[in-house]
Order: structure tokens, then sequence, then C-alpha cells
């Protein structure tokens, strides 16, 4: 029986809860919150044992296993740190950390103590990304010259946000999630797939900014909106876009030298991926109105079902990484992916109007692909 323990049992919490119910041989060693009564309530709810303070949970996760770190993110770098000082491999929430310099910290010290550091999201290992990779190994759309990606999540602050509610009763975070801001909460849901697919990214050209004012919430706000154009060492070059401001837009367009393959649902595990050939009628220019579906043989990955705005098995990136404890190889999610993943999404969020374009200092290999996708 594999193990991992929650730090954290807020809003996303029940996401992983209910994800790991599909998945075979993965058991929850223990939890922790620092709120008591949120952290009795759900340990109650899923029957599962708790630790009222940070030191007796860190006592309490079993040597060798994994720890989740489901805290707001302006706790990662400080609780991220105290599992690795611990001893204990950690999967973090996005982002690993809130500062580039504590991230490459929080990266050095995973790997003096021989330890695991990988971040959300792991939807790069579902099914739609692999289908997509797979599209792109095999040359479906001939050579990838550009990509489109957009992460535009509606006007969130008209939202009933404050109704929206986790299986347990848990608030959706807004406060939070307008100071953290939608770039560093969403962008990692294409910037992941695009790293995985196309290795490191040499150049960030991007622009950010706060378009709406009085967002419910103390404090300065995060933009609600930012655009990047992402240079790739491959040659690649990709534009993608975060906002909670401009109508829900989640599709990313892939475009080849023969045509278009195509996803319009990054939180869908199983969201059908399409490939649109291109093609002259009549001296006219065009991408077939008839796009073929592109399927993987085989079976991939267990599913789960829609629950408010995803259908995402937020358990494959733990599971990808206490398989790779357990046959001693080495991780899908690195702590040199989590940690390039993690400056180029800072360098798009903090880009503001004057940045001009801003070189990476980290790099991360090509992701290898899932076994079922090869």
């Amino acid at each position: 029986m594999r193990q991992v323990s929650l730090l954290g049992c807020g809003f996303v919490a029940d996401l992983y809860l209910r994800s790991l119910q599909s998945m075979e041989g993965i058991s929850v060693a223990v939890v922790h919150d620092r709120d008591p009564a949120r952290l009795e309530r759900f340990c109650a709810h899923w029957k599962l044992p708790r630790a009222d303070t940070l030191e007796d949970f860190l006592a309490a996760v079993p040597k060798g296993s994994l720890v989740l770190n489901l805290t707001n993110p302006d706790a990662h770098y400080a609780l991220n740190r105290a599992c690795l000082e611990a001893g204990h491999h950690v999967y973090s929430e996005k982002p690993l950390a809130m500062d580039v310099d504590e991230a490459k910290a929080l990266y050095a010290l995973a790997e003096a103590r021989g330890l695991l550091l990988a971040s959300a999201p792991c939807s790069v290992l579902g099914e739609a990304a692999q289908t997509l990779g797979h599209a792109l190994r095999h040359g479906v759309a001939g050579t990838p010259r550009v990509v489109y990606a957009e992460l535009d999540d509606g006007f969130i602050p008209q939202a009933a946000h404050r109704k929206w509610l986790s299986e347990t009763g848990a608030p959706w975070p807004y406060e939070d999630e307008f100071r953290v801001g939608c770039t560093l909460e969403h962008a990692g849901y294409y910037l992941a797939w695009l790293i995985a697919w196309f290795g490191s990214v040499r150049t960030v050209v991007a622009a950010s900014a706060e378009t709406i004012p009085d967002k419910t919430g103390a404090g300065a706000m995060a933009p609600d909106l930012s655009v990047a154009t992402l240079f790739f060492e491959s040659g690649v070059v990709a534009r993608l876009t975060c906002s909670i401001v401009a109508p829900h837009d989640h599709s990313i367009r892939i475009v080849g030298d023969r045509g278009v393959l195509r996803c319009d649902a990054a939180w869908d595990n199983a969201a059908p991926v399409t490939f649109a050939k291109r093609l002259t009628l009549r001296r006219r220019l065009m991408e077939t109105p008839f796009p073929r579906r592109v399927r993987l043989r085989g079976p991939t990955h267990p599913k789960v079902k829609r629950w408010g705005a995803a259908a995402m098995n937020f358990m494959l990136g733990p599971a990808e990484m206490l398989e790779a404890l357990r046959d001693r190889r080495p991780c899908r999610l690195s702590a040199e992916f989590a940690l390039h993943m993690t400056e180029v999404t800072l360098a798009i969020q903090n880009a503001g109007e004057h940045s001009g374009a801003q070189a990476m200092t980290t790099r991360c290999a090509p992701m290898e692909p899932m076994p079922w996708a090869m």
C-alpha cells in the first residue's frame, strides 16, 4: 500500500480525495490543517487520521512516503521547505513558491537531500495532453510552428463565487485567488503541456495588468490578465493568454505544416483531440471543417466524473511520484520541470507593462510520455 499525507484540507483537498477514490493501492496516512474545525470536518467526512499540529504531522508522515502540500500559495515555500527538511518527498500545489529564488532554494534542498519535489498541475499526465503529445511525436500535423493557448475563465468577479463550496463545505478561496492571480493559478495547465512537449523556454516576452479594479478582498490584487509569447529552445513559438475577464475559452491550437491539432478543455482529462488538415479549395486556403478525432489505442488512466468546472484526476501526479519511487526510476514530474515552470509562470505574472524580453535561467528536458501514449 502506497501512502500520501495531506497538508491543508481546504477547497482543493476534496478534489484530491475524490480523485483518490479512483486510484487503487494508495491510502492517506495523516492529515493536518491550521484550522481545527476545518480539519475535524474534513477528516470526519473522509474517515482519515489527523494531526492537530504541524510538528505532529511531520512526525506522523511515514518514512519514504509523500506529502501533498495543498495549502494557500503564500505558505507553499515555508511548508515545502519544512517537509523537505523533515525528510519527506513533496508534491506541491501550484505555485512551488511565490518567488524564483525561493523556488531555486527548494530545488537545491531537495537535490541535496535526495528527495523528490514536484508541482501541480498534473493534467500533463492526463489523456488529453498525452494524446496531443502522441500526435506531435508522430507528425500528425507536420512540424509544429506556433501554438495558441487560452486560459480565459470569464468575468469571475461577477460570478457567484461566494456560493462555490467543496464537497465538505470549504469555500472557494476567492480573496486568495484574486491576490495570487489567475496566471499563477492557471498558466501551468497549458504551460506544463508545452514544456513537456517542447522542453525549455528560452525567452519570455509578456505583459500583465489588472483590468478589473475593486475586487472582493483586502490588500493588493494580482494582474487579472496576462499575455505571453514563449520562445522555446526547440524552435517552437507559443502564445499563452490567462484572464478572469474574457469569456470562457480553454482551447489550445497547435499549427503545423499539414494542419491544426486542437483541444478545447484543459480541465478535462478526456477532452477530445482533433486534427484539421489544411487544404486548398477553389483557390481558398483553409482547414477542413470536418476535423478527425485523434485517439490513443488501449486504456489510459482512471477518470473522475466532472465536479464543478473540472473533470481532472488530481492524483495522477502523486501516483506518478509514488510509482517512480517504487520502481527507482526518474519521475516525469521532476524538480527541474517544477522549477522551470515556476520561473516561466512568475515571469509572465510579474511582467507588467515594461518588462520586455526576459531570459530564463532554468532549464528542463521534454517529458517522457506515459507508456500508454508511446
